[in-house]
């Protein structure tokens, strides 16, 4: 009975957090922190590096984890989960992304009974591009890249073994040519665990911090001759709301089957939601699907498998997913785990 109680009690809190979440972010539309415009949200924010998921099992599953990301990628994911993890684990993906540009992302946990510390790297560089204008269509003779940055640190507590929240602290960097925009941003998460039947939620709060002021010159060519343009206007950073839950649908000796969903907010686009599946066999060998609604270019389901080769207590464990877009192409990613 005490048990009982004890569930509902952190239930109803959960709960109490999802509404609370729910008017702060109705609140922040009515201000116009994070504006509410239906799908005419697109192209109101900065920082577009930082929507593009970093993990390689998330994407195989349409991007649906919020609620049961338990590996050293939560710190990108949900906070919350860095405490869930069984001991202290270093992660490093790679995204082959579109037009020849790779991001690169690195994070460590360290898990101390109830409590997880964590830092992440997150690292975009488009390499040397062709710089072009309506006078020069193909090329004036100059090259410029973009470099996108983003480093955090992480706190997590489990306050039982069903609730645990974690709060990450970001600063972000974008360079576009002589161009620099910097700030921080904080991600805020929440995970519940009801008891012992396989069903997890959790709550995102990604990205939400102070508009960044850009700093640089860059030279602009007209009919008049050239302008030195000096003021730039302020860039927002992409808030993510999203809440999702995980369901272990089916267990016996050998394989094991998990159901995850999620829906997901974003401050510069229309809502999504994705729907995920994953496949373990001898907790080993892992094959994944999933697929984003509400995401136009994403036509096809996406795909990943995994592995995990275990050395006594420590381990190794690698991910691949694979994700295409309808006019852009396909989407690569990989990562490798280390448990420590």
């Amino acid at each position: 009975m005490q048990s009982i109680k004890k569930h509902s009690f952190y239930l109803t809190g959960l709960i109490l957090i999802l509404l609370m979440s729910i008017n702060i972010e109705s609140a922040l539309a009515q201000r116009s922190i994070i504006p509410s415009l239906g799908s005419s949200r697109s192209g109101t924010s900065g920082y577009q590096f930082l929507k593009i998921n970093v993990d390689a099992r998330s994407a195989a599953m349409g991007g649906s984890n919020v609620a049961d990301a338990m590996d050293a990628a939560s710190l990108y994911l949900n906070p919350a989960l860095a405490v869930q993890m069984d001991q202290s684990q270093l992660y490093i993906g790679h995204t082959s992304y579109f037009a020849d540009i790779d991001l690169n992302y690195a994070s460590y946990v360290h898990k101390m009974r109830n409590i997880a510390i964590g830092a992440s790297l997150m690292y975009l560089d488009s390499g040397e591009m062709i710089e072009t204008n309506e006078f020069n269509p193909f090329g004036t003779g100059r090259t410029f890249r973009t470099v996108h940055m983003a480093a955090g640190l992480t706190f997590a507590q489990e306050l039982t073994t069903l609730f645990s929240y974690g709060v990450s602290l970001k600063y972000l960097d974008e360079r576009i040519e002589e161009i620099q925009a910097q700030t921080f941003v904080v991600d805020v998460g929440f995970f519940y665990r009801v008891g012992d039947s396989g069903l997890r939620f959790a709550i995102g709060l990604n990205n939400f911090g102070l508009d960044a002021t850009p700093e640089g010159e860059t030279i602009r060519r007209t009919l008049e001759g050239d302008i030195v343009e000096t003021e730039f206007e302020d860039i927002s950073p992409p808030t993510t709301f999203s809440i999702g839950t995980a369901y272990d649908a089916y267990e016996s000796d050998n394989i094991k089957i998990l159901v995850t969903g999620q829906v997901t907010n974003p401050s510069d686009n229309a809502e999504r939601f994705s729907l995920g599946s994953e496949m373990t066999y001898l907790n080993q060998f892992f094959l994944r699907t999933g697929y984003e609604f509400g995401v136009d270019e994403a036509k096809l389901p996406s795909f990943g498998v995994g592995f995990k080769l275990p050395f006594g207590k420590y381990g190794v464990a690698m991910d691949y997913g694979f994700s295409t877009r309808d006019r852009l192409g396909s989407l690569h990613r990989i990562a490798l785990k280390f448990n420590l």
